[in-house]
């Protein structure tokens, strides 16, 4: 078993060898990814992917530490983060309440929470309370209402302004969603914490996947920026129609699968 990254050596991780991020729900799909990542993102993500919401702003608190609480039980090698879900850090008070809940009701090495400069005083007050911070800048999926839908990053002076604050206020490293790749760069160069891309082009310190994107299990619509590294969900869907007709047709059990 390798041994899990630490903050330091997150940070270290600068302009060196590109670092792997997932997001996960599970402690199942957490196993299975946790000796070939760096970190694990338990994304509020899990309310399109595991509750079949239409967007990410109706996730808990509670949804969130019931699912990173299963990650940890999961993932041993691997470095967790817990997404802090839309209206739990509206104020200091509140954002640091929610995230002692965190670390004291699961394992997870650190939290993310989204915005840029207008966060920075509160980011700066959860890292020094102990909480390990990770930023996310670029589109914000907890703003999708109020920005009229998913639209893409493209003032880079104000995305390199996010960056800078952000990494003043103390996080280890930022999450740039969805902004053009040149721009990305730009954003990347301009301060010393490692910045990981999602739809952000490939000059990068890190990607990050939602991990039932890049299997291919979610099938209600495929981003740009998305590979797809198996057919997931055809496999699945095969692999269930053969049980269906032999479990009608009498084929299974037979006698290997009976006592």
């Amino acid at each position: 078993m390798r041994k899990k990254l630490t903050i330091d050596k997150i940070k270290l991780a600068k302009g060196a060898t590109p670092l792997v991020m997932v997001t996960a729900y599970d402690a199942l799909f957490a196993k299975l990814f946790s000796p070939y990542v760096d970190m694990i993102l338990v994304g509020d993500s899990l309310n399109m992917v595991f509750a079949g919401k239409n967007d990410t702003l109706s996730t808990t608190m509670d949804q969130m530490i019931y699912h990173t609480q299963a990650v940890c039980a999961g993932a041993k090698e691997s470095f967790i983060i817990c997404d802090m879900p839309f209206g739990s850090y509206t104020t200091k008070k509140e954002a640091l309440h929610n995230a002692i809940r965190i670390y004291k009701e699961t394992c997870a090495d650190a939290i993310k929470l989204e915005g840029g400069k207008e966060r920075a005083s509160l980011i700066k007050h959860l890292c020094q309370n102990g909480i390990a911070v990770m930023g996310h800048i670029g589109l914000l999926p907890q703003q999708v209402r109020g920005e009229g839908g998913y639209k893409i990053a493209t003032n880079h002076e104000a995305l390199i302004e996010d960056a800078k604050a952000l990494e003043e206020a103390g996080v280890f490293a930022i999450v740039l969603e969805g902004t053009k790749s040149t721009i990305a760069k730009e954003v990347s160069e301009s301060v010393n914490v490692p910045i990981i891309g999602i739809g952000a082009g490939k000059e990068m310190d890190g990607q990050v996947l939602v991990g039932s994107d890049l299997l291919g299990f979610f099938e209600d619509f495929k981003p740009k920026f998305v590979k797809r590294y198996l057919e997931g969900a055809k496999l699945v869907k095969e692999a269930i129609q053969s049980y269906s007709q032999e479990v009608k047709e009498k084929k299974f059990p037979t006698k290997d699968h009976s006592y």
